[in-house]
């Protein structure tokens, strides 16, 4: 069971229908994008339409339909490119965004079938206390990061 508790809900809020819908990446190269989510992560194509000089598109987990991933690419003269990080801590130095999380059931299984599928492990599973979750990082082929945590019973 997971030591986060969320306080009350409040529901006189004015601000109530306030809710996670998505996150936006940032890519180099669209159609390289979409196939990395797809291929190896099983996310599905929602949505692609174009937007001035950009291409956009949703994709989602394989059985989430509740969040989705915003590829955005394209537009002159494109994304400075970002560091690609050898580790956890290195990635920490940067002030802004820094990752998405999906959750998973079993991370060590997760990780090996990423794994097998080529994907760069930046961190491998460990646990972490405050929070009763396992946790690792990975990264798409552009760098962005993306964290997979387990929450531990």
């Amino acid at each position: 069971m997971s030591v986060v508790t969320f306080p009350a809900k409040n529901p006189a809020s004015k601000l109530a229908s306030l809710a996670g819908n998505h996150v936006a990446v940032r890519v180099p190269d669209f159609e390289r994008a979409i196939t990395w989510y797809v291929e190896k992560l099983d996310f599905r194509v929602v949505h692609k339409w174009p937007y001035a000089d950009q291409q956009l598109a949703y994709v989602a987990p394989a059985t989430d339909d509740h969040f989705t991933v915003e590829l955005l690419a394209g537009g002159e003269p494109g994304p400075i490119p970002k560091p690609v990080y050898s580790d956890l801590g290195d990635s920490l130095r940067l002030a802004g965004y820094h990752h998405f999380c999906l959750s998973v059931d079993d991370i060590e299984s997760t990780i090996e079938e990423l794994r097998n599928r080529g994907v760069t492990i930046v961190t491998e599973p460990f646990y972490l206390e405050p929070i009763n979750r396992k946790l690792a990082f990975i990264c798409d082929p552009f760098g962005n990061l993306i964290e997979l945590a387990e929450s531990v019973a």
